[in-house]
């Protein structure tokens, strides 16, 4: 009684706060600087479409999440109102006639772990929360990632042929995972954003095709003549989710194929050595892939560490065609911490033809909490990612798990991890992480077909510009320092706009081109 009391309180202040242009964020505090937004079946926090959507000439919106508990606060102003010279404010000159990559996208992926937690909410919840991600109110996900059978979040390892040397895959067939825990989510998701587009891969094929007959096993490679039955597997794979409306934008070479040199693999796994990567894409993958009805479904290669770039891709495409069947080179930000971005300007520069995107990230092996409910710090590693990737050729960026429970599961290698949205089946709520805003603040602003533009940074000043297909300019703005900070953004062919951002806050500002 009490509980619903609360809720009624929080609702009516939400209420009253606001001004039409936002919901407000209802708060639980899990210690210093921890704070979550808290959804339920009747109310979550969401960013309506401002109107008129691009602001006006001469003012402009601006949008702040900070470690001291704003969320997507929304303030308007009007352009050209600087004081007088202030040498403490620091200036990030933009200049949108320098032009850069077209970004296609940001999102998550739809894993059986995601699936199973938010299967356990009730309907209306559930919906609220496929709408914090999905709909134009929430953070406009344009991309989803597909695992190919069993990972390591699922709940068991399976895939989709566990019949010894069914070298016709007649016994191929969906889990019962997919038809209870993805595909439905997949298709409400599709609802609520036509545009959404989606990118598979395998992570390990049935074991009876693998020297190791393990789906999890260190040095676990493809059989030599299995070659052609992965690629037949993949298309199978292809073709039963098209039956259920679901066609896929990309297919990778495969999930981390480093993973199958680990002698102790967390996950289901495969291992590659890139040139044997390319001769399976030029004899198998690609021709099969080109000469199906799924050929215009794009090749993703590597889909592993940045700090195999671009050595991995060189040697991959030393094999003659390889390159001409790939369009894009997938990046996951696991060792990013030991790489430098400058190996992604390397790997555009030697493939200008391949795009990059960062395919997979989230927080894992920081202790000692696996989950660390309302982490502003986790928060601030996603967002300073996403500002460093697309800063450096990616079109887009994508989380893992959509959502997960309490110990970061489930997982049947114990291989747990945080997550944007933690779900309380419990209470039939879920909680917004700091690392769901991070996102939002990008995702939500950024359509695809924007294009990336020059702008300047500091040390403790991370910043990103776009021009959007409507025509404004979106700046995103990570103040790191510790202290409120005045910046001025100079807009080279417009205006100027003077802000104090607040200390340690992620910040979006739009204006009209």
């Amino acid at each position: 009684m009490f509980k619903g009391l609360m809720w009624k309180i929080l609702l009516l202040f939400a209420f009253f706060c606001c001004e039409g242009d936002s919901s407000d964020c209802v708060p639980r505090n899990f210690g210093p600087n921890r704070i979550v937004c808290v959804c339920n079946a009747t109310y979550c926090d969401d960013t309506p479409d401002n109107n008129p959507v691009v602001p006006a000439q001469g003012s402009f919106y601006w949008y702040v999440s900070s470690r001291a508990g704003l969320r997507m606060r929304l303030s308007k102003g009007q352009v050209d109102t600087c004081n007088a010279r202030n040498d403490s404010r620091v200036v990030l000159n933009i200049d949108t006639t320098q032009r850069y990559q077209s970004i296609f996208g940001f999102g998550g992926a739809f894993t059986d772990s995601a699936g199973i937690n938010i299967k356990k909410l009730s309907k209306a919840t559930q919906d609220q929360l496929l709408r914090t991600y999905f709909d134009r109110g929430g953070s406009r996900y344009l991309i989803g990632r597909i695992p190919i059978a069993g990972t390591d979040v699922s709940t068991r390892a399976y895939s989709y042929d566990n019949y010894e040397n069914d070298v016709t895959l007649e016994h191929f067939a969906l889990a019962p995972e997919d038809y209870e825990y993805k595909i439905p989510l997949i298709r409400r998701a599709l609802e609520l954003n036509p545009e959404l587009k989606f990118i598979s891969a395998v992570w390990s094929p049935p074991a009876w095709m693998k020297t190791t007959e393990k789906l999890k096993a260190p040095f676990s490679f493809l059989k030599l003549d299995c070659y052609q039955l992965l690629v037949d597997y993949m298309i199978k794979f292809l073709a039963e989710y098209k039956k259920n409306g679901i066609d896929m934008w990309a297919i990778t070479t495969g999930n981390e194929p480093t993973m199958g040199y680990s002698r102790k693999p967390r996950q289901n796994n495969l291992a590659w050595t890139p040139s044997d990567m390319g001769t399976w894409i030029v004899n198998n993958l690609g021709p099969t892939l080109r000469a199906s009805e799924f050929n215009e479904t794009l090749i993703v290669a590597l889909d592993d560490q940045r700090m195999e770039l671009p050595w991995s891709i060189q040697l991959t495409f030393l094999i003659k065609g390889a390159s001409d069947y790939v369009s894009g080179i997938g990046v996951h930000w696991y060792t990013d911490f030991f790489s430098s971005p400058v190996l992604l300007d390397e790997t555009h520069d030697y493939f200008p033809d391949k795009f990059l995107l960062m395919t997979e990230a989230s927080v894992v092996d920081l202790s000692p909490e696996v989950v660390a409910l309302g982490s502003w710090f986790r928060g601030e590693l996603y967002f300073a990612s996403i500002i460093e990737y697309v800063n450096h050729w990616s079109i887009g960026w994508v989380d893992w798990n959509l959502a997960l429970d309490r110990s970061g599961g489930p997982s049947w290698t114990k291989n747990y991890i945080d997550a944007a949205i933690i779900v309380e089946p419990d209470t039939d709520e879920f909680y917004k992480q700091p690392t769901y805003y991070a996102i939002k603040h990008v995702s939500r602003f950024v359509d695809r077909g924007s294009v990336k533009v020059s702008i300047d940074e500091t040390d403790s000043i991370k910043a990103a510009a776009f021009v959007t297909p409507l025509d404004q300019v979106v700046v995103v703005i990570f103040n790191n320092n510790s202290h409120p900070t005045n910046v001025e953004l100079q807009d080279k062919m417009r205006h100027s706009i003077c802000l104090e951002l607040p200390a340690r806050s992620f910040n979006t500002v739009i204006y009209a081109a």
